[in-house]
């Protein structure tokens, strides 16, 4: 995307400056784009979408279906006074809900979001991408522990360990589960993951059934489902800032600005665990009629409707029974997976 760009913009004259200038206007209208998404689906969607799920009516004054919430709680929480407790480790505080949000982006800059006319909304395409993707995204972890001891708060200190656990418990189970993908496809360069998902499968009634692997291995995706759902703090997997139990966790004590970082960072996260399900199982941007951009965007609500719905619909565990599910059953699952997995593609390419 930085090259078509420069090309477009006729960048190219001015050598390494122009390629610069092209990836730096690439970069923001990828992070533009997630931002606006994540600004549509906390203040707004949510609401809509627990509204809908439990028979109540959300916000609908402010401007047409309530969109114009988003604008008001904007300055809402921006007007707010920053309070920082006495107590708090500065640095520390200050980083971490930073860390939060940028650990989301910087995700973004190896998923194909497919095109747009000439676009191709992709910022980069290493061939360890999805091994990228994973650990920029677990920056989160840190950010979450930071805010949660910098704060000063123990019911802050209890999410923050929390969080810790929770993701120690189900990453590895997430990254497992997607290696079996990777048996599959034979690389770890994202676009070459969608690549070998556009053949089809098998035709039922004239219509096609492309080799999505959720179709493939629909084991591995319920298992990527359930593991994503505690990455991403949802229902039954929201220990880390249980209202009922620890006020809010690791964000108890921020305000303003730095609250709506953290809230803003977990609703990119959200929509990066929807970017990873679609890329590794559900086609990536592929699909009929619309572009590829749009494809892509679909899927990924999708995923944030799925996990609105967990949230609705499903009861918070305790953290004991969050620790079990993840070390006893999703990890066993998870190799399960994947050992069964190498042998039937060991089997089938002999």
């Amino acid at each position: 995307m930085p090259d078509q760009l420069a090309d477009l913009l006729g960048l190219d004259a001015l050598g390494i400056a122009g390629d610069f200038v092209g990836a730096l206007i690439a970069a923001a209208l990828v992070a533009t784009i997630m931002l606006t998404n994540a600004a549509l689906a906390g203040p707004w969607a949510k609401r809509k979408i627990t509204a809908a799920f439990t028979d109540r009516i959300a916000v609908n004054r402010v401007g047409p279906f309530g969109l114009f919430i988003i604008i008001a709680d904007a300055v809402r929480l921006l007007s707010k006074e920053l309070i920082i407790p006495e107590g708090a480790d500065r640095p520390a505080y200050d980083i971490g809900p930073l860390l939060v949000v940028l650990s989301a982006l910087g995700g973004f800059a190896v998923i194909p979001l497919g095109s747009l006319g000439p676009l191709n909304f992709q910022l980069a395409d290493p061939e360890i991408g999805l091994v990228y993707v994973f650990a920029v995204a677990s920056i989160a972890s840190l950010g979450l522990v930071m805010c949660g001891y910098a704060s000063d708060n123990k019911y802050s200190m209890l999410g923050g360990l929390r969080a810790v656990a929770q993701n120690l418990a189900y990453e590895i189970p997430l990254i497992v589960t997607a290696m079996s993908v990777v048996i599959f496809a034979g690389t770890l360069q994202l676009s070459e993951i969608v690549a070998a998902q556009q053949e089809t499968l098998v035709t039922v009634a004239g219509v096609a059934i492309p080799t999505w692997f959720a179709f493939v291995n629909p084991f591995a995706f319920v298992l990527f489902l359930t593991a994503n759902l505690a990455e991403v703090g949802r229902n039954p997997f929201d220990t880390p800032e249980a209202p009922t139990e620890i006020v809010a966790g690791y964000q108890t004590e921020y305000s303003s600005v730095y609250f709506v970082l953290i809230y803003l960072g977990e609703f990119l996260h959200i929509f990066l665990g929807g970017a990873i399900i679609a890329v590794v199982f559900l086609g990536g941007a592929s699909g009929p009629v619309l572009p590829g951009l749009l494809w892509m965007i679909i899927k990924m609500w999708a995923v944030f409707l799925f996990t609105q719905w967990a949230r609705s619909a499903i009861p918070r565990v305790r953290i004991d029974q969050l620790i079990e599910i993840g070390w006893k059953g999703l990890l066993v699952l998870s190799f399960a997976n994947l050992i069964l997995t190498a042998v039937i593609v060991g089997v089938l390419t002999v």
